[in-house]
Parts: structure tokens; C-alpha cells; sequence
């Protein structure tokens, strides 16, 4: 079998990977295992130096891993580069807080001391979807790498040159090279990594359905998952926000990424009588953006979604909404099947019963709901089996904040839109998954949380007079 790389603006395909076969994977299991034993012996110093020139290598090389996440799967130039950036800040931070976040807890019991210790847990294997190729992969490797762990990746087939750049990063900066490698195997190696002893975790971001075979695997092997899955983020306006300003930032994120992030705004519960004011102004800023070649910086401002079977889907699901009693308001779309052009849509009288209520819409698809007050767009918000992120517009705080503690999503923001940055914790509920990444939070889910009790010299002396 094969891994290739392929243009999905120009169709044309780059390069064409060997899929790894059982017995090299195992192999680079075997030098990941025996390198986990040593890199969990260094120090926090020599971890974070390694962590630090990694930062450095990926602000020097941010153009070139901006023209590989271009060209694999259609992200405009200086989107790539704000990623790769953000890496960069993502490394350093770990690098800065890692000892503190895992220095020994005291804690007050009977004994002389009693503290928790956090130690790594070994290999951790790393499966990572294509839409952000670099950004998710180092939200996972940055902290399980300070923690001590050692990371094996499985990346999405669709961006094979980016998993090999980054694992060059890494290698440059100077961490063991068996201590993070690139693995290009199919889907069904996963299964036989996750049952290996030596492996002693897995994360995973993804669709449910990859989601819950990870975990199915995990759970026969009893292995530590973490899962950041699908969503399908509300993004709440009320008739007393400042709706000019709701409209541009929603616009903003409806096409992050072509509309590709799980925490892209994909539905808007609007009060009703705002409704018809803030889809006019959506509308307008959705028709300024312009899609073009990923490469032309002058003239591009979103670029094709990642392949055609996923724009031919995303017109499946409209198609069928519409049927079911969606209105368009913006029809966009694809020009014709099999291309990954798709220009934005907006779909209003969006219903119970409609797929455009319950599923998720992976690419620049604006889902209208009516609200008929607050109450009701809280109750049309968490009427979803996902719950990742959410945004909530009012000109009052303390309204915002109080919806914000009602919705039942990882992460909301009010008057903002949702996004990832290492100082918050991230991740879901519900089927948007469970765990959490960055943070303290994420630096904590692969480690050995360990209870250490010393006992007093007093119960000593009495132990042994007993």
C-alpha cells in the first residue's frame, strides 16, 4: 500500500509514500520503548532546551511548513505560518511551565509527608487528522515530551511530507530520535500498536467514528486515552449584541480553515428578532472572502477543503437539508461534483429533523437557528450530541457569562471567537470527546499521578515496639 500526497488545489499528486509494513513499525516501537527509559531520566532543563529549539526551528522554517500544509491540504500561505508560529509559542510555553506543572503536590494526611508525584508513562502514540497538521500534533508533543513521555505519530495519510517535517524538527533540536518518530502506516497498524505492552497510551483527534475504535482498542488493553472529536459549535447572538461586530468575527469563524476546525462555528442560534439583520451582515462578509490557489497570498483568503470526497459529502449533506425544509440564504457550494471547491452557504430555518441540525458540517457551511429568547438558545444549543467549544454575544457580560456556565461544551467564549492557545485547557464533552489538552490540564493526562506516603518517625518507633 501506499501514502500519497496530493494537491488538492491542482489535483496533482506530489509524492508517493511506501506504507510501513508490521515489522519495521514494531521495530521503531522496540527503539521507542527503550528510548522512553532514558529520556524520562533527564531533567526538566535539558528537556525544556530541546523544547526551546524546537520553537526556534519551526519560526525559522514557518515558510517551508507553510508551502507543505499549502500544498497537502489547501491552507493559504500566511494562515500556514500563523500555525507554525504557534507551535513555536505552544513549545516555549511548555519549555517555561513544564516543572511547575508537574512539581510533587503536598498534601496534609497522617504521615510525616505525603505528596503527589507525576512521572511519564512511556510511549504515547499520537493519532492526528489533517486539518491542522502541525498545531495538533504539537499541542500533544510538547507536553508529553517535558513530561517525559516519548511520542510515536500517526498522521492523517493525506499529509505525509508535514508528519515527516516536524519529525525533522525534532530530531534538529536535538531530542533522541527514537524518542518521536513519524510512522507512515495504514489504519489497521493502529489496532496492533494499541494492544503492544510497550505502548502505554493513545490520543487521538478526530471523528467519532475513528474515536471510538481507538478507544474500543484501548479499552481491551486498558490504555490511558485522551479523544478530542468532532463539534458542532453554537454561536449564540442576542438581540442586544453588537451585531455589525458578531457578523464579521462570525464570518471569521465559519471559514477558518475552509471551515475544517472542530471549533469553527458551525451553528448560529440567533434571537429572533436580530435574525434577519445579522444573516444580511454575515452574508456580506461571507461574499467579500475570496478562494483561490493556498500559494497566492495577494488574492486568496480561503483555499479548497482537503479533498473532493469531502467537499462531494458536505454537498450531500446541504442537498439533503434543503429537502428537509432548509432555506439558502448564500448558495455556494461546489461548482461541480468531485472538485474540493466549495464557496460559503448559508443555511437559514434550520429544523429538528433536518441533517443540518443534528450533524456536523466540516467545510464553509453557516447553519441559521431561531431563538426565540436566551432560554431558548440555551436549550437549542446543548440539544446536540457534540459539545467542544461555543460563543455567546450580548453587550452584557454578566448575561454572557451566566449562559456561558449553562452550555454543556469544553470551552465558551463570550463576545469572541472559540480558539485553542496553550494557557486554557482544551477538549469536550458529550461526543466531541473526553480528556483535555494543553494547560496544566493537558501536561497531567500522561502521567503516573502517584500518591506517596512517608510515615512519621514517631509511627516508626512505634511499629517497631509493636
Amino acid at each position: 500500500m501506499a501514502i500519497e500526497s496530493i494537491n488538492p488545489y491542482t489535483g496533482r499528486r506530489l509524492r508517493r509514500f511506501a506504507a510501513f509494513s508490521w515489522p519495521k513499525t514494531e521495530r521503531i516501537l522496540a527503539q521507542a520503548h527503550q528510548a522512553a527509559s532514558q529520556w524520562r531520566s533527564t531533567t526538566f532543563a535539558e528537556r525544556a532546551s530541546v523544547l526551546r529549539r524546537a520553537a526556534t526551528l519551526l519560526r525559522e522554517r514557518q515558510d517551508e511548513l507553510a508551502y507543505l500544509m499549502a500544498v497537502e491540504m489547501g491552507k493559504p500561505l500566511r494562515d500556514g505560518r500563523a500555525e507554525a508560529q504557534k507551535c513555536a509559542a505552544c513549545c516555549d510555553y511548555y519549555a517555561e511551565h513544564a516543572a511547575g506543572f508537574l512539581a510533587d503536590e503536598e498534601v496534609k494526611t497522617d504521615a510525616g509527608r505525603s505528596f503527589i508525584s507525576y512521572a511519564p508513562l512511556g510511549v504515547v502514540l499520537a493519532v492526528m487528522p489533517w486539518n491542522f497538521p502541525f498545531w495538533q500534533v504539537v499541542r500533544f508533543a510538547a507536553p508529553a515530551l517535558m513530561a517525559g513521555n516519548v511520542g510515536l505519530l500517526k498522521h492523517a495519510s493525506n499529509v505525509p511530507q508535514c508528519a515527516l517535517a516536524l519529525e525533522n524538527i525534532f530530531h534538529d533540536a536535538g531530542l533522541p530520535p527514537a524518542a518521536f518518530r513519524t510512522l507512515l502506516i495504514e489504519t489497521e497498524l493502529v489496532e496492533k500498536l494499541i494492544a503492544d505492552d510497550r505502548l502505554r497510551a493513545v490520543t487521538l483527534t478526530g471523528s467519532e467514528r475513528a474515536g471510538a475504535a481507538v478507544a474500543a482498542a484501548a479499552g481491551r488493553a486498558i490504555k490511558k486515552t485522551v479523544l478530542e472529536l468532532g463539534g458542532s459549535d453554537p454561536f449564540i447572538v442576542l438581540a442586544d449584541a453588537d451585531l455589525e461586530l458578531a457578523a464579521k468575527t462570525a464570518a471569521q469563524a465559519r471559514l477558518i480553515n475552509a471551515g475544517q476546525s472542530c471549533i469553527a462555528a458551525k451553528r448560529f442560534i440567533v434571537e429572533k428578532a436580530v435574525q434577519p439583520a445579522f444573516v444580511k451582515l454575515l452574508k456580506s462578509h461571507l461574499e467579500q472572502l475570496r478562494y483561490g490557489d493556498p500559494l497566492n497570498e495577494e488574492t486568496t483568503d480561503y483555499g479548497p477543503l482537503a479533498r473532493p470526497d469531502l467537499a462531494d459529502e458536505l454537498s450531500r449533506q446541504v442537498a439533503d437539508s434543503v429537502r428537509q425544509g432548509a432555506r439558502m440564504a448564500l448558495a455556494g457550494g461546489q461548482p461541480r461534483p468531485g472538485t474540493a471547491q466549495f464557496a460559503p452557504v448559508i443555511l437559514t430555518n434550520v429544523k429538528k429533523g433536518q441533517r443540518a441540525y443534528a450533524e456536523e458540517f466540516f467545510g464553509p457551511v453557516a447553519l441559521v437557528l431561531t431563538a426565540r429568547d436566551a432560554a431558548h438558545a440555551v436549550a437549542l444549543a446543548n440539544d446536540s450530541e457534540f459539545g467542544l467549544g461555543a460563543a455567546v454575544w450580548t453587550r452584557n457580560p454578566a448575561q454572557g457569562e451566566a449562559i456561558a456556565r449553562q452550555l454543556e461544551n469544553g470551552a465558551v467564549f463570550v463576545n469572541g471567537m472559540v480558539k485553542s492557545m496553550p494557557e486554557l485547557p482544551f477538549g469536550g464533552v458529550k461526543k466531541s470527546g473526553y480528556g483535555r489538552e494543553l494547560s496544566y490540564l493537558g501536561i497531567r493526562e500522561f502521567v503516573n499521578q502517584k500518591s506517596i506516603w512517608i510515615a512519621k518517625t514517631a509511627q516508626l518507633a512505634a511499629t517497631k515496639t509493636e
